[in-house]
């Protein structure tokens, strides 16, 4: 089977709405066939575990220490890889498509490291980049709500060349 699968990334500390924000992402990515990808921690990225086990989604935690025991309760499959920050490239790089809830400098680089690659990024609440400094078409999808945000990755992601849930 070849499952497509979403980074969702944010803050381990967020706001209530934030974490009803990604809960819902989470939910609504396990709906349509994704495997959620965070960083294994708390806030933005529990949330978006959260959602998606309750769909009986695949949730995969990209730790940033060595101790797999670090990551949140609804992380099926625990990764530790003892690259502290580091590992917000991997975090980037494993997803067909990102979606960032709030966040902070974190956030901010996994978003980048994501729109280098070209892989599409929708944004709730979170960062707003400077369109001179983005190549065309490459820039945070903005979303008003869980719904559109996955609503707008699924037609960025059916655009692109290529078979689903490959980069061409």
């Amino acid at each position: 089977m070849n499952r497509r699968l979403c980074a969702v990334v944010g803050g381990s500390s967020c706001s209530r709405e934030e974490y009803a924000a990604a809960r819902e992402v989470g939910r609504l990515l396990a709906r349509e066939g994704f495997a959620v990808v965070t960083g294994g921690l708390g806030g933005v990225m529990e949330a978006a575990s959260r959602g998606a086990r309750e769909e009986g989604g695949l949730v995969l935690g990209l730790l940033p220490g060595t101790d797999a025991a670090d990551a949140n309760p609804f992380v099926e499959i625990a990764l530790p890889t003892g690259l502290g920050d580091a590992r917000n490239a991997l975090v980037a790089a494993a997803g067909d498509a990102v979606v960032a809830v709030g966040g902070s400098l974190g956030t901010l680089s996994e978003v980048a490291l994501a729109l280098k690659r070209g892989t599409p990024v929708a944004g709730l609440g979170t960062w707003s980049l400077d369109p001179e400094r983005i190549p065309p078409g490459g820039g945070i999808l903005e979303a008003s709500s869980p719904e559109e945000a996955v609503r707008l990755l699924l037609a960025a992601l059916a655009a692109r060349p290529g078979p689903p849930g490959r980069r061409g």
